[in-house]
């Protein structure tokens, strides 16, 4: 045991030796939460981020986002700090150049190998990742058992897998495609508000930066996901479901980090009713 975290700070150097971007994981295999000064974004977010933003900071927050190659990050006194309490190693396959197909069980496992193309696989503990040379966007959910890790995701690394890595195919990128939109659970929008006033939200770096937060307070959840989603959902609804200033892009953008931490669009549109329910809208 006392060997088992230099053996992973090792492992992660070699593989961004390889130009592979590494991250550490808890022990319950997800990124470490941010510490004060980028909790819920205050610090504007990295600059790789889908809103980029200013920060430089020197331990590995903000998720995927905080993945390097750098030996000199790798080693440095804030990341030894988190590798001492690291559960596993990870790698951005966005920045790696390639897509993850996740597999999660026998069933997607015999989807895949009569509809995908042959491709570098790697077994996992519930089932296989097969990778494939190409990025496109992340999406959890796009069937049964399988979820799409690429840009802005995440993938524990549990080996380099077996096989050729084949060009990423457009049945692949067809799965997220096709995928139903993650902003249809309600039959209309949010209503306007009432009497036609003007609204007092209606500052884009306001809303912006209320949106921004509540994607990072979900994304830092470390623990009851549900309940922070649910309780993240309302507390955006409360501020600005009455006034007009919630769009089908904001929605989305919230739904897209509750999927990202494994909700699936089944439990966001739930969430989403309840919170409204809650309101009385």
């Amino acid at each position: 045991m006392t060997h088992a975290t230099p053996v992973r700070r090792d492992s992660a150097l070699t593989l961004a030796a390889s130009g592979l971007p590494v991250l550490p994981l808890s022990a319950d295999k997800r990124p470490f939460g941010n510490c004060s000064n980028c909790r819920d974004n205050r610090c504007g977010g990295r600059p790789n981020m889908k809103t980029p933003g200013p920060c430089q900071c020197p331990r590995p927050c903000h998720g995927w986002a905080a993945a390097t190659t750098d030996p000199a990050v790798l080693s440095s006194a804030p990341w030894a700090a988190v590798w001492r309490r690291a559960g596993a190693v990870a790698y951005h396959p966005g920045d790696a150049g390639v897509t993850v197909v996740d597999l999660d069980d026998a069933d997607a496992m015999a989807w895949a190998r009569t509809t995908l193309p042959p491709t570098r696989t790697v077994a996992t503990t519930r089932g296989e990742h097969w990778i494939y040379r190409g990025t496109m966007q992340s999406a959890n959910g796009v069937r049964a058992g399988v979820d799409i890790k690429s840009t802005m995701s995440y993938v524990r690394w549990v080996g380099p897998g077996t096989g050729h890595m084949a060009a990423l195919p457009s049945v692949v990128r067809a799965l997220v495609e096709k995928k139903p939109s993650t902003v249809r659970p309600m039959p209309t929008m949010v209503p306007a508000l009432a009497g036609g006033g003007k609204c007092p939200h209606r500052s884009p770096a306001y809303l912006e930066r209320g949106i921004a937060m509540a994607e990072q307070r979900i994304a830092d959840a470390t623990s009851a996901v549900h309940n922070t989603v649910y309780g993240t959902f309302l507390a955006v609804l409360s501020a600005h479901g009455r006034c007009g200033c919630l769009t089908e892009a904001h929605m989305e953008r919230l739904f897209a980090a509750a999927q990202a931490k494994g909700e699936s669009l089944r439990h966001c549109t739930t969430a989403w009713s309840n919170a409204h329910a809650a309101l009385g809208m």
